[in-house]
C-alpha cells in the first residue's frame, strides 16, 4: 500500500467521512477484545510501556475495543516474536511489544527467528532506549576523547548485554580503551561497583541511570562521555552520540546498523497481512494516544519518557536494517561476537 494510499485511507476513516467503511470499521471492533503480546515478564520497563498503551489506545479505535495484556517472554523477544508473526490474528486486534533489536537480530541470522521484521506493521514508538557511556567525577576520564587517549575500567554484566556489547562495539570500530569488567549481576550493581571506586564507569541506559540515582546527573556526580543513539537526546543536546564518533563511512554504517536498536526503542508492532486500513486505524489511535492527557499524566507518575516517532518513520528505521549490505552485515555480526 502506497503512503499516499494510506493517508486516503487514514483522512477517511479519521474525518467519518468514509460512511460505511468507517461504519464497518466500528462494528469490527466493538465488543471485540484486542491483546497486547508483550515480549518479556511482567514488571519490568518494557512491560510498563506496553501497558500504558493498552490501557488508552483503545478509545481512540472505533467501537473501543477493551486491550488485554498477554506477557510472552524467552529468548530476547524472539519467542514473542515468532508468535505475532505466524500465530497471533491477522485482522488488527493484536498489538505487541518486543525487543528493538529484533531487526538486527534478524538479519545477523539469530537462532529461533521465524519471522521477517519489515514485515511487521510498525505501529509508533512511544520512547527512544538511548544508551549511556557515563563515569564517575573522580576518574581521570573526564572528557569523550580521554576514552580514546586514557586506558579505563567499566562495570557491565554478561557478554551478551548491551551494557556490554554497546562498549565492545566503541572499542572494537572506533578504538577507545574501555576494558570491561563482566560479571556484575545488573546496572544497578555495577553502578554502586562505580561509585565504590571498584571500576570507573558503567554504560547502560539513561532510564536505568535517571530511575536509580536522579541526583548523580543534577550534583555532577557522573560525567555523560556517549550516548549510544542515532541521534542526540534532548536532555542531552550536548552529548554526542556513537554515531557522531565515525571517522569512516564504514564506521559510520557499522554504527548506524548497531544504534537502530536505540532509535526503534520502546515501540508497538502488530502482525503482518492486515488489512491497511485497520494499520491506518492502529497507527492513529497511537498517535493520539501519545497526545491523551490521563495517558501523558501516567508516563510522569510512572517516570518513564515520552518521544514518540510515527508508524512509518519507525517502518523505515527496520527497513533499513534490513537493507544492510552483506558486507556490513558481516562485519557487524563479527564486532558483535568479540568480547572486551
Amino acid at each position: 500500500m502506497t503512503m499516499f494510499r494510506a493517508a486516503a485511507v487514514l483522512s477517511t476513516l479519521v474525518l467519518g467521512s468514509g460512511g460505511a467503511l468507517a461504519q464497518a470499521q466500528e462494528q469490527f471492533y466493538r465488543g471485540k477484545t484486542m491483546e497486547m503480546i508483550i515480549g518479556y515478564p511482567p514488571g519490568g520497563s518494557n512491560d510498563i510501556y506496553a501497558r500504558l498503551v493498552a490501557r488508552h489506545i483503545g478509545k481512540y479505535i472505533p467501537g473501543n475495543p477493551t486491550v488485554v495484556i498477554r506477557n510472552l517472554p524467552g529468548a530476547g523477544s524472539i519467542v514473542a516474536g515468532n508468535y505475532l508473526y505466524n500465530i497471533a490474528a491477522k485482522d488488527g486486534t493484536v498489538l505487541g511489544l518486543v525487543s528493538p533489536t529484533m531487526p538486527l537480530d534478524e538479519k545477523l541470522g539469530a537462532q529461533g527467528v521465524k519471522f521477517e521484521s519489515a514485515k511487521f506493521n510498525w505501529i509508533g514508538r512511544v520512547a527512544p532506549s538511548t544508551n549511556l557511556c557515563f563515569y564517575w567525577h573522580t576518574s581521570p576520564v573526564k572528557a569523550t576523547g580521554d576514552l580514546f587517549d586514557k586506558p579505563s575500567t567499566s562495570g557491565a554484566t554478561g557478554a551478551g548485554s548491551t551494557v556490554a556489547v554497546y562498549p565492545n562495539v566503541m572499542n572494537n570500530v572506533l578504538g577507545t580503551k574501555i576494558k570491561l569488567v563482566m560479571g556484575y549481576a545488573g546496572s544497578p550493581e555495577a553502578m554502586l561497583a562505580m561509585e565504590r571506586g571498584e571500576v570507573e564507569g558503567h554504560s547502560t541506559s539513561f532510564d536505568a541511570l535517571r530511575t536509580a540515582h536522579p541526583d548523580w546527573i543534577a550534583e555532577g556526580k557522573v560525567r555523560i562521555l556517549v550516548q549510544y543513539a542515532l541521534t542526540r537526546h534532548p536532555q542531552l543536546p550536548d552529548v554526542p552520540t556513537i554515531v557522531e564518533l565515525a571517522k569512516t563511512d564504514e564506521q559510520r554504517q557499522i554504527l548506524r546498523a548497531v544504534m537502530n536498536a536505540t532509535e526503534i526503542g520502546k515501540m508497538i508492532l502488530s502482525p503482518p497481512g492486515q488489512p491497511p486500513e485497520r494499520v491506518a486505524i492502529l497507527r492513529h489511535a497511537f498517535d493520539m494516544t501519545m497526545q491523551d492527557a490521563e495517558f501523558m499524566a501516567e508516563v510522569e507518575t510512572s517516570r518513564v519518557e515520552r518521544i514518540p516517532l510515527g508508524g512509518e518513520a519507525l517502518q523505515k528505521l527496520v527497513e533499513e536494517v534490513g537493507n544492510m549490505s552483506p558486507e556490513i552485515a558481516a562485519k557487524v555480526k563479527a564486532i558483535y561476537g568479540q568480547g572486551g
